[in-house]
């Protein structure tokens, strides 16, 4: 069957690596997975405009194939001193004697870095723009499709997909239930956006016409296949591609996903950001659950959390790490992403 994926983004193989922020999706593994003929993806969630310049600069000096990249949409939020001072309490224990003066970033200031990151993606012609935790406007759209960049929206339901199609985006990802880090809802809540990926590709799919991109819980040939039979057109993974050589996710962030496949289990939770996100449970994510309907929204929890995450990753702590992971990670393996996108394609 004829794939317009492949057509449009000019890719020899229906594989998205997925754009996982935080310095996790390098500049070697872009490369790395773009140079092997699938689409690698910058996750400049966290960056600001500058730094998202610079990321994408550093691919294109090692490869001239398209690439991708991806954008947090900013929704409204504000700063509740009363809830800020309530969740700071319960963090205090991870903190210990650390006193700390948190500056947070307004909701004004967020969308400003936004809609920078949006003029260097222009300026820089990249091949293509994904969103996620919300829709981009059609301002943003337009800007970005005029300059001749594909956009791709994210969606955790058939509603959302809908949605993103009649906004007039290129593709739609569709993240399923099973899928590491955070959900990306953003009409439903979330616990109506926990549906199988295997369920919601087929309906997505009769009811869309733009190409379907499906993510969560794919590790292997086997779950490209299952996606490709059921309507979607590419699949994306993350937690396949986190534990590569080229990521540059924390070793013990890796070891974790490679060694603990069978004790340890992967759960949802809005502790460390703010927002629900799916990833190994620890001490952290325990002792933190009584409180987690308490907790301010992304991104002021996320700001509260990074001394402790950071301290985590200095003191190689793995009780206090975000170990984002999806539910298939007994597939993962610590080879190069070349030899993933090789395995994921071969059809010997």
């Amino acid at each position: 069957m004829p794939n317009r994926l492949l057509e449009a983004l000019s890719i020899s193989h229906p594989i998205i690596q997925a754009p996982m922020a935080g310095g996790i999706t390098t500049a070697e593994l872009v490369t790395a997975v773009t140079e092997a003929g699938g689409l690698g993806m910058i996750g400049a969630g966290y960056l600001d405009a500058e730094s998202t310049r610079h990321q994408i600069r550093e691919v294109k000096a090692s490869t001239d194939k398209p690439f991708g990249i991806n954008l947090f949409v900013p929704s409204p939020y504000k700063e509740e001193k009363d809830v800020i001072a309530k969740a700071q309490r319960s963090l205090k224990p991870f903190l210990g004697t650390k006193s700390l003066e948190i500056e947070f970033t307004s909701y004004e200031q967020t969308l400003e870095i936004y809609l920078k990151q949006v003029e260097v993606i222009v300026e820089e012609q990249v091949s293509v723009c994904s969103f996620t935790f919300g829709m981009p406007s059609s301002d943003v759209i337009h800007s970005l499709q005029q300059a001749g960049t594909y956009t791709i929206g994210t969606a955790t339901t058939l509603s959302e997909a809908v949605a993103i199609e009649a906004a007039g985006m290129d593709a739609v990802v569709l993240q399923g239930s099973e899928a590491g880090g955070h959900r990306g809802n953003f009409l439903e809540g979330v616990e109506q956006s926990m549906i199988g990926l295997m369920a919601l590709i087929p309906q997505t799919v009769d009811q869309v016409n733009i190409p379907v991109i499906a993510a969560g819980g794919i590790m292997d040939r086997r779950g490209v296949q299952a996606a490709r039979c059921l309507g979607a057109e590419a699949a994306q993974l993350g937690t396949a591609f986190l534990t590569c050589k080229e990521s540059g996710a924390n070793i013990l962030h890796k070891q974790a996903i490679l060694e603990g496949q069978q004790e340890d289990k992967t759960t949802l939770t809005k502790a460390f950001s703010g927002k629900m996100a799916r990833g190994i449970e620890n001490d952290f994510i325990r002792k933190m659950r009584k409180v987690e309907h308490e907790l301010p929204d992304f991104p002021i929890q996320n700001t509260l959390t990074k001394p402790i995450r950071s301290a985590a990753e200095q003191n190689n702590d793995r009780d206090t790490m975000s170990l984002w992971c999806g539910q298939n990670p007994n597939l993962a393996e610590p080879i190069t992403a070349k030899e993933l996108v090789h395995k994921l394609v071969d059809e010997e």
